[in-house]
Protein backbone atom coordinates (compact mmCIF):
# COMPACT_ATOMS: atom_id res chain seq x y z
CA UNK A 1 0.00 0.00 0.00
CA UNK A 2 1.32 3.61 -0.80
CA UNK A 3 2.03 5.75 2.02
CA UNK A 4 -0.92 8.18 2.05
CA UNK A 5 -2.91 10.74 4.74
CA UNK A 6 -7.02 10.75 4.63
CA UNK A 7 -8.72 13.46 6.46
CA UNK A 8 -12.02 13.22 7.56
CA UNK A 9 -14.74 15.36 8.85
CA UNK A 10 -17.90 14.79 10.22
CA UNK A 11 -20.77 15.87 8.60
CA UNK A 12 -21.84 18.35 11.92
CA UNK A 13 -18.52 19.62 11.71
CA UNK A 14 -17.81 18.73 15.38
CA UNK A 15 -14.83 15.80 14.89
CA UNK A 16 -12.08 16.39 12.46
CA UNK A 17 -9.44 13.49 12.09
CA UNK A 18 -6.51 12.52 9.89
CA UNK A 19 -5.40 8.85 9.48
CA UNK A 20 -2.36 7.46 7.46
CA UNK A 21 -0.12 4.91 6.65
CA UNK A 22 4.01 5.82 6.32
CA UNK A 23 5.34 2.48 6.16
CA UNK A 24 8.01 2.80 3.30
CA UNK A 25 8.70 6.80 4.43
CA UNK A 26 9.76 5.25 7.68
CA UNK A 27 11.83 2.45 5.88
CA UNK A 28 13.32 4.51 4.01
CA UNK A 29 14.49 6.51 7.49
CA UNK A 30 15.77 3.53 8.87
CA UNK A 31 17.85 2.77 6.19
CA UNK A 32 19.11 6.57 6.03
CA UNK A 33 19.68 6.86 9.70
CA UNK A 34 21.10 3.80 10.67
CA UNK A 35 18.51 3.42 13.16
CA UNK A 36 18.48 0.25 16.03
CA UNK A 37 15.13 -1.17 16.38
CA UNK A 38 14.05 1.17 19.29
CA UNK A 39 15.40 4.30 17.62
CA UNK A 40 13.60 3.61 14.40
CA UNK A 41 10.11 3.07 16.27
CA UNK A 42 10.82 6.48 17.40
CA UNK A 43 11.58 8.47 14.97
CA UNK A 44 9.09 6.50 13.25
CA UNK A 45 6.12 7.38 15.58
CA UNK A 46 7.56 11.23 15.54
CA UNK A 47 7.95 11.85 11.49
CA UNK A 48 4.12 10.15 11.45
CA UNK A 49 3.01 12.68 13.72
CA UNK A 50 4.06 15.43 12.49
CA UNK A 51 2.48 13.92 9.22
CA UNK A 52 -0.64 13.57 10.89
CA UNK A 53 -0.57 17.34 12.14
CA UNK A 54 0.91 18.71 9.03
CA UNK A 55 -2.37 17.36 7.25
CA UNK A 56 -3.92 20.50 8.65
CA UNK A 57 -1.52 23.25 7.27
CA UNK A 58 -2.15 24.87 3.83
CA UNK A 59 0.32 26.05 0.65
CA UNK A 60 3.70 26.99 1.86
CA UNK A 61 2.98 26.24 5.47
CA UNK A 62 5.76 23.89 7.74
CA UNK A 63 5.38 22.23 10.92
CA UNK A 64 8.91 20.90 12.81
CA UNK A 65 8.80 18.58 16.02
CA UNK A 66 11.67 18.32 17.79
CA UNK A 67 11.53 15.68 21.44
CA UNK A 68 14.85 16.25 23.72
CA UNK A 69 14.61 13.84 25.93
CA UNK A 70 17.54 12.22 28.53
CA UNK A 71 17.10 8.94 26.88
CA UNK A 72 20.23 7.60 24.68
CA UNK A 73 18.52 8.96 21.38
CA UNK A 74 19.24 12.68 22.68
CA UNK A 75 17.28 14.47 20.34
CA UNK A 76 14.54 13.40 17.55
CA UNK A 77 13.18 15.88 14.88
CA UNK A 78 10.49 15.53 12.54
CA UNK A 79 9.38 18.38 9.86
CA UNK A 80 6.51 18.28 7.42
CA UNK A 81 4.40 20.15 5.12
CA UNK A 82 1.05 20.97 3.18
CA UNK A 83 2.06 18.57 0.50
CA UNK A 84 3.28 15.44 2.14
CA UNK A 85 6.44 15.78 2.66
CA UNK A 86 8.18 14.57 5.64
CA UNK A 87 11.63 14.03 6.66
CA UNK A 88 13.15 13.15 10.05
CA UNK A 89 16.67 12.78 12.25
CA UNK A 90 17.80 11.65 15.35
CA UNK A 91 20.98 12.58 16.74
CA UNK A 92 21.71 9.15 18.17
CA UNK A 93 21.01 5.90 16.23
CA UNK A 94 21.64 3.72 18.42
CA UNK A 95 19.62 3.39 21.73
CA UNK A 96 21.51 0.55 23.11
CA UNK A 97 18.50 -0.54 25.34
CA UNK A 98 17.54 -4.00 26.41
CA UNK A 99 14.02 -5.23 25.85
CA UNK A 100 11.74 -4.13 28.81
CA UNK A 101 8.83 -6.85 29.56
CA UNK A 102 9.81 -8.50 26.26
CA UNK A 103 8.68 -4.80 24.25
CA UNK A 104 11.40 -2.06 22.91
CA UNK A 105 11.59 0.37 25.44
CA UNK A 106 10.67 3.65 23.63
CA UNK A 107 10.14 5.72 26.65
CA UNK A 108 13.59 4.79 28.28
CA UNK A 109 15.02 5.27 24.83
CA UNK A 110 13.61 8.81 24.60
CA UNK A 111 14.28 9.14 28.20
CA UNK A 112 11.21 10.03 30.94
CA UNK A 113 12.07 13.75 31.02
CA UNK A 114 12.19 15.82 28.86
CA UNK A 115 10.45 18.35 26.36
CA UNK A 116 8.30 18.20 23.34
CA UNK A 117 8.84 21.82 21.08
CA UNK A 118 6.73 22.29 18.09
CA UNK A 119 7.05 24.83 15.53
CA UNK A 120 4.48 26.04 13.16
CA UNK A 121 5.60 28.53 10.11
CA UNK A 122 2.38 29.33 8.74
CA UNK A 123 3.48 32.09 6.88
CA UNK A 124 3.03 35.23 8.70
CA UNK A 125 6.08 36.22 10.20
CA UNK A 126 7.71 34.95 12.89
CA UNK A 127 6.60 31.15 13.42
CA UNK A 128 4.25 29.93 16.10
CA UNK A 129 6.49 28.22 19.02
CA UNK A 130 5.08 25.69 21.28
CA UNK A 131 7.09 23.39 24.23
CA UNK A 132 5.29 21.24 26.87
CA UNK A 133 7.40 18.84 29.11
CA UNK A 134 7.17 15.13 28.12
CA UNK A 135 3.90 13.04 29.23
CA UNK A 136 4.78 9.19 28.69
CA UNK A 137 7.64 9.44 26.49
CA UNK A 138 5.60 7.06 24.15
CA UNK A 139 5.20 9.89 21.64
CA UNK A 140 1.91 9.64 20.78
CA UNK A 141 0.70 10.20 24.42
CA UNK A 142 3.02 13.36 24.27
CA UNK A 143 1.61 15.15 20.70
CA UNK A 144 -1.96 14.16 22.07
CA UNK A 145 -0.76 15.97 25.68
CA UNK A 146 0.56 19.06 24.02
CA UNK A 147 -2.17 19.57 21.22
CA UNK A 148 -5.01 19.45 24.54
CA UNK A 149 -3.11 21.86 26.60
CA UNK A 150 -1.10 24.09 24.40
CA UNK A 151 -3.48 24.10 21.74
CA UNK A 152 -6.83 23.53 23.64
CA UNK A 153 -7.91 21.39 21.08
CA UNK A 154 -9.20 17.79 22.92
CA UNK A 155 -7.18 15.10 20.64
CA UNK A 156 -6.40 11.12 20.63
CA UNK A 157 -3.25 10.34 19.03
CA UNK A 158 -2.42 6.83 17.99
CA UNK A 159 1.27 5.95 16.41
CA UNK A 160 2.48 2.45 15.35
CA UNK A 161 5.93 1.37 13.95
CA UNK A 162 5.67 -2.50 12.89
CA UNK A 163 9.34 -4.38 12.69
CA UNK A 164 10.75 -7.70 11.17
CA UNK A 165 13.45 -10.01 12.97
CA UNK A 166 15.77 -7.85 10.94
CA UNK A 167 14.56 -4.69 11.86
CA UNK A 168 12.87 -3.87 8.55
CA UNK A 169 10.02 -1.81 8.83
CA UNK A 170 6.77 -3.74 7.41
CA UNK A 171 4.43 -1.43 8.85
CA UNK A 172 3.68 2.44 10.06
CA UNK A 173 1.02 4.56 10.30
CA UNK A 174 -1.13 6.51 12.75
CA UNK A 175 -4.20 8.39 13.49
CA UNK A 176 -5.21 12.00 14.92
CA UNK A 177 -8.85 12.42 16.03
CA UNK A 178 -9.52 15.85 17.91
CA UNK A 179 -13.08 17.34 19.08
CA UNK A 180 -13.90 20.72 17.62
CA UNK A 181 -15.92 23.47 19.69
CA UNK A 182 -19.64 22.76 19.78
CA UNK A 183 -19.65 18.86 19.98
CA UNK A 184 -21.45 17.04 22.18
CA UNK A 185 -19.59 15.05 25.03
CA UNK A 186 -21.65 11.81 24.50
CA UNK A 187 -20.33 11.91 20.59
CA UNK A 188 -16.83 12.13 21.70
CA UNK A 189 -17.04 9.79 24.57
CA UNK A 190 -18.74 7.01 22.04
CA UNK A 191 -14.92 8.04 19.52
CA UNK A 192 -12.89 7.48 22.55
CA UNK A 193 -14.00 3.70 23.81
CA UNK A 194 -13.62 2.67 20.20
CA UNK A 195 -10.55 4.06 20.24
CA UNK A 196 -9.50 1.76 23.52
CA UNK A 197 -11.06 -0.74 22.16
CA UNK A 198 -9.25 -0.69 18.61
CA UNK A 199 -6.33 -2.84 18.00
CA UNK A 200 -2.82 -1.03 17.50
CA UNK A 201 -2.60 0.67 14.23
CA UNK A 202 0.20 -1.11 12.94
CA UNK A 203 -1.38 -4.60 13.20
CA UNK A 204 -4.70 -3.30 11.47
CA UNK A 205 -1.92 -1.69 8.84
CA UNK A 206 -0.56 -5.47 8.57
CA UNK A 207 -3.87 -6.90 7.49
CA UNK A 208 -3.95 -4.62 4.48
CA UNK A 209 -6.46 -2.06 6.05
CA UNK A 210 -6.60 1.10 4.90
CA UNK A 211 -6.45 4.43 6.53
CA UNK A 212 -9.75 5.20 5.35
CA UNK A 213 -11.24 2.09 6.43
CA UNK A 214 -9.72 2.38 9.64
CA UNK A 215 -11.47 5.14 10.67
CA UNK A 216 -14.36 4.22 9.35
CA UNK A 217 -13.82 1.58 12.54
CA UNK A 218 -13.92 4.48 14.40
CA UNK A 219 -16.76 6.89 12.91
CA UNK A 220 -19.47 4.13 12.12
CA UNK A 221 -22.38 5.33 12.78
CA UNK A 222 -21.45 9.11 12.80
CA UNK A 223 -21.48 10.36 9.02
CA UNK A 224 -18.47 12.35 8.09
CA UNK A 225 -17.32 13.33 4.24
CA UNK A 226 -13.13 12.64 3.05
CA UNK A 227 -11.81 16.23 2.86
CA UNK A 228 -8.39 15.34 1.33
CA UNK A 229 -6.04 12.54 0.31
CA UNK A 230 -2.66 13.46 0.32
CA UNK A 231 0.40 10.63 -0.65
CA UNK A 232 3.28 11.30 1.66
CA UNK A 233 7.20 10.87 0.83
CA UNK A 234 10.17 11.41 2.36
CA UNK A 235 11.92 14.53 0.97
CA UNK A 236 14.68 16.15 2.10
CA UNK A 237 15.41 20.46 1.27
CA UNK A 238 18.96 20.00 1.36
CA UNK A 239 20.74 20.92 -1.90
CA UNK A 240 24.33 22.06 -2.35
CA UNK A 241 23.51 25.92 -2.70
CA UNK A 242 22.06 25.84 1.03
CA UNK A 243 24.90 23.87 2.36
CA UNK A 244 27.34 26.94 0.46
CA UNK A 245 24.88 29.53 2.09
CA UNK A 246 25.73 27.91 5.45
CA UNK A 247 29.56 27.97 4.98
CA UNK A 248 29.24 31.41 4.16
CA UNK A 249 27.90 32.15 7.21
CA UNK A 250 30.56 31.04 9.41
CA UNK A 251 32.90 34.39 8.35
CA UNK A 252 36.09 34.35 6.50
CA UNK A 253 38.00 33.17 9.34
CA UNK A 254 36.26 30.10 9.79
CA UNK A 255 36.72 29.15 6.21
CA UNK A 256 40.05 29.99 6.41
CA UNK A 257 40.48 27.86 9.03
CA UNK A 258 39.26 24.98 7.37
CA UNK A 259 41.08 25.72 4.41
CA UNK A 260 44.47 25.59 6.02
CA UNK A 261 43.33 22.82 8.03
CA UNK A 262 41.43 20.34 5.60
CA UNK A 263 42.69 18.95 1.50
CA UNK A 264 38.70 19.25 1.13
CA UNK A 265 35.91 19.93 3.63
CA UNK A 266 32.88 17.74 3.48
CA UNK A 267 29.21 18.69 5.09
CA UNK A 268 26.65 15.43 5.54
CA UNK A 269 22.94 16.62 6.11
CA UNK A 270 21.75 15.47 9.48
CA UNK A 271 18.30 14.23 7.38
CA UNK A 272 18.61 12.28 4.12
CA UNK A 273 22.77 11.79 4.61
CA UNK A 274 24.24 13.25 1.22
CA UNK A 275 27.44 14.67 1.91
CA UNK A 276 28.64 17.50 0.11
CA UNK A 277 32.42 18.10 -0.70
CA UNK A 278 34.16 21.25 -1.05
CA UNK A 279 37.90 21.85 -2.82
CA UNK A 280 40.69 24.35 -0.93
CA UNK A 281 39.84 26.23 -3.89
CA UNK A 282 36.07 26.34 -3.63
CA UNK A 283 36.19 27.28 -0.15
CA UNK A 284 38.46 29.87 -0.74
CA UNK A 285 36.40 31.60 -3.79
CA UNK A 286 33.82 31.52 -0.75
CA UNK A 287 35.56 33.29 1.96
CA UNK A 288 36.48 36.22 -0.70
Amino acid sequence: MQDHLVRILSQDGTLRASAAVTTEMVEQMRLRQGTDPAATVALGRLATGAALLGSQLKDDQRLLLTIEGIGPLQKLHAEADAGGHVRASVKNPVSGLPLREGRLDIAGAVGRAGFLHVVKDLGFGEPYRGSVLLHTSEIAEDLAWYLSTSEQVPSSVALGVYLEPAGEVSAAGGFLIQAMPGGHDSLVALVEERIRELPPISALLREGQSPVQILEQLFEGIPFNEKARTDLIFRCTCSRTQVVQMLRALGKEEIQDLVQKEEQTSVTCEFCKETYTFSRAELEEMSR
